[in-house]
């Protein structure tokens, strides 16, 4: 088991080493290793809104769906009329032209937090089709060419603040976990625990149920999972709750009791830990030992840490150091063996999107357009920071020598322009 997750993380971390070329699709949220951590090299390091920009493309709505990349194809979600029409559009990589837009869902809107959207869920695509989730619920699978392939509404979800986590694919499988709460009493799954959060696999093909996975007692959350264990299994966390569910069965493997609703950070897995952090009422961040079956909350907790716990972005793992931004916006380095605060560095402006590793660097992207490159490393090391001037809650992406980054407005490439 530790070999396997040593050599993952070679391919990862040590991109000169293990001799990775720059060509890498993001399929997901946080990239196809959902850890953030990109094997580009040779990116862009300074832009600004008008420098260093291959292109830029008007995007309709007010969604904060992460954009991810499959070839020459760019893809986004978006919700229009107030969220109602919810759409998947495909955008070429080449010049920034729209492809192709489709109306695959019309939805019932409700209350989410201001964060949020009515299209938050990052798509996410197998190079055959693209997979989406929407505010209430709803998921959709449409091919290359913008044909809705299936649509599947047996998940009536609901939440106060919405719905932020984002789907997976896993053995022929789109998994989803839907952490809300109940709509005749609001309090049952967001300050009292309930039994009804489950993880949903839809059979990728069709669009049918292979299986839900039950949490539990657990209460709100928008965390999206991660594979181990070479896929076979997911670690999926909602409030109070982190758990791990073999990915072909939906049975549940482990579990640990992590107190606090409305956690967002995805978790991440390095040298054997999987890092995560829990939501409001007792915020902290545990590192968690793998292997472990039942509950586990007693046995294998490695460490916590109550400061620099991450609230909205993810933390980024970039080896020997845990990267956190905190609610008050303080970006902290943690020893990630041990939970020391090797450093902390307070940054200007909101951040929300999740931060990322490409080519030796760190880059944070806040509310405000602004992305800050880090060196990671025992001390704050800044590079560049560029600036946008554009509102930003959505993560970036890495694709073929580009960083692509979501606007309020826009779609923006970022890298010199090709000829074509």
């Amino acid at each position: 088991m530790r070999a396997n997750i040593q050599f993952v993380f070679c391919l990862a971390f040590s991109v000169t080493a293990c001799g990775l070329a720059s060509a890498e699709n993001w399929t997901r949220f946080r990239g196809p290793n959902g850890q953030g951590i990109s094997s580009e090299v040779d990116l862009p390091v300074k832009w600004s809104a008008t420098d260093n920009i291959a292109w830029k493309t008007s995007i309709p709505g007010n969604s904060w769906s992460s954009p991810i990349v499959h070839n020459q194809h760019v893809f986004l979600t978006t919700a229009t009329e107030e969220g109602a029409s919810c759409s998947v559009i495909c955008v070429n990589r080449d010049d920034g032209s729209i492809a192709w837009s489709t109306e695959v869902h019309r939805q019932v809107t409700g209350p989410k937090r201001r964060q949020n959207s009515y299209s938050t869920p990052t798509p996410v695509t197998d190079g055959e089709r693209v997979y989406a989730v929407f505010y209430d619920g709803t998921a959709v699978a449409v091919d290359f060419s913008g044909k809705l392939v299936w649509k599947n509404s047996e998940v009536k979800f609901f939440s106060l603040h919405g719905l932020g986590a984002s789907p997976l694919l896993a053995h022929g499988q789109l998994v989803m976990p839907f952490d809300g709460s109940s709509r005749e009493d609001n309090r049952l799954g967001w300050k009292v625990p309930w039994k009804n959060a489950l993880v949903l696999s839809l059979d990728a093909a069709t669009g049918t149920v292979r299986w839900k996975g039950k949490r539990g007692e657990s209460r709100v959350g928008h965390v999206t999972p991660i594979l181990i264990n070479k896929g076979e299994q997911i670690v999926s966390a909602g409030g109070d709750r982190v758990q791990g569910f073999d990915s072909r069965t939906g049975e549940r493997i482990w579990s640990i009791y992590s107190q606090g609703e409305g956690v967002t950070p995805s978790p991440v897995l390095g040298d054997g830990l999987i890092f995560t952090s829990s939501g409001f009422e007792e915020p902290t961040i545990r590192a968690i030992r793998l292997g472990g079956v039942g509950d586990i909350t007693d046995t294998h907790i490695a460490w916590e840490q109550k400061k620099g716990v991450p609230v909205l972005a993810s933390p980024l793992y970039v080896q020997p150091h845990l990267y956190t931004i905190t609610r008050d916006n303080v970006l902290h380095c943690v020893e990630a063996s041990t939970g020391k605060i090797v450093w902390l560095q307070r940054l200007s402006g909101v951040h929300s999107a999740s931060p990322v590793l490409a080519d030796g660097k760190i880059y944070i992207l806040s509310e405000e357009g602004v992305t800050l490159v880090l060196r990671p490393g025992p001390r704050y090391d800044e590079i560049a920071r560029n600036n946008i001037d554009e509102t930003c809650l959505a993560s970036m992406a890495v694709s073929q020598g580009r960083f692509y980054i979501r606007s309020s407005e826009h779609l923006y490439s970022i890298g010199a322009p090709t000829d074509r």
